[in-house]
């Protein structure tokens, strides 16, 4: 028993930095393998360094104005 109840606060934390990872975008990369994997199998993914260049080039192209 003493070693279920030790584990039991790591589940928490563990699923408290996730939440984290997800709100913050730093899962993105992750989430886009899995969705590539799941819906486009048999076709080359993008690397880390090509999926950042992409979302920054997504984020800063087109109309960037508030009004």
């Amino acid at each position: 028993m003493p070693a279920l109840r030790a584990k039991r606060p790591w589940r928490s934390v563990r699923a408290l930095w996730q939440a984290l990872r997800a709100l913050s975008g730093d899962d993105a990369y992750e989430r886009y393998r899995a969705h590539h994997a799941a819906r486009h199998a048999g076709e080359p993914f993008m690397s880390r360094r090509e999926f950042c260049a992409d979302a920054v080039r997504r984020k800063w192209s087109g109309v960037n104005r508030c009004c």
